[in-house]
């Protein structure tokens, strides 16, 4: 999936109402943080693996991608810029994370990010990345009346301290409901009947920020998340590779899916 870099993220520019965004694809952290974290910090676990790769099927779609540089231990780009909790009362990482989903220690002692550092973090990554978010939403839905945001995360099937047990394969998020057309979600689970992967709507992962502060679809805009076990497609462990014969099992299911909800988007009633 070939997308132009910009200083902070990668994007392509498609031709359907869809944009698909990843925003935490990105491994790279500056050399500067870098030297404030710890070796933990250096194998950048939490990312969000290959995820450009596993939709390169949205080429032939047409659709736009945007996927984020840099890796969410720097900042996280699905959270929101002030900082609270989407999940109240659970375990979570914060804007900019001070330890793993395991709960290690990202940052050397007394190196934890202060409020100028992520104040400077929030210009420097975090308002670019949304800034072009919301100006390409804008865009498809000036031409199309209707747009697909689909957002792209993966995790490892087993974190115990963030969840109990194994996660569902396909974890879909529309925050209650609330980011997109009912029959949007409707149209997804249905490719799902016969398939052998596992799957869950808006159960343990609802929707982080991007899909609850932009899916508005009373304003056009249906958002999704999926939240897939890299179990599926990876090695979840270092050095965290790709398995294509996972993978080529479920890049046709996703796909499926990503089709069914842009189809209902793009129908007269959508």
């Amino acid at each position: 999936m070939l997308m132009s870099s910009d200083t902070d993220f990668h994007f392509r520019q498609g031709n359907v109402p869809l944009l698909i965004s990843i925003p935490h694809l990105g491994t790279e952290i500056p050399a500067n943080v870098r030297a404030q974290m710890t070796d933990v910090a250096g194998l950048v676990a939490d990312t969000d693996w290959h995820l450009d790769r596993l939709y390169d099927f949205a080429t032939a779609m047409g659709a736009s991608v945007l996927g984020a540089r840099f890796s969410r231990y720097v900042i996280d780009l699905n959270r929101p810029s002030t900082g609270e909790s989407l999940y109240p009362g659970q375990t979570t990482t914060g804007l900019c994370p001070t330890e793993t989903f395991r709960g290690e220690p990202l940052y050397l002692q007394a190196d934890v990010p202060d409020s100028l550092e992520i104040a400077h973090r929030l210009n420097a990554y975090w308002r670019p990345y949304h800034a072009k978010l919301r100006l390409e939403l804008d865009r498809l839905k000036a031409e199309f009346g209707q747009v697909l945001l689909w957002e792209a995360h993966s995790i490892a099937s087993v974190l115990p301290r963030l969840f109990e047990g194994k996660l569902p394969d396909l974890n879909l998020g529309t925050n209650g409901g609330g980011s997109c057309d009912a029959r949007v979600l409707d149209a997804i689970t249905s490719t799902l009947s016969d398939e052998r992967f596992t799957w869950v709507a808006n159960g343990r992962f609802k929707g982080g920020y991007i899909t609850r502060a932009y899916g508005q679809p009373d304003q056009g805009v249906h958002a999704v998340q999926l939240e897939m076990c890299q179990s599926t497609y990876m090695n979840e462990t270092a050095p965290f590779d790709y398995r294509p014969d996972l993978a080529d099992q479920i890049k046709p299911v996703v796909a499926k899916m990503v089709s069914a909800a842009l189809r209902v988007v793009r129908s007269p009633a959508g």
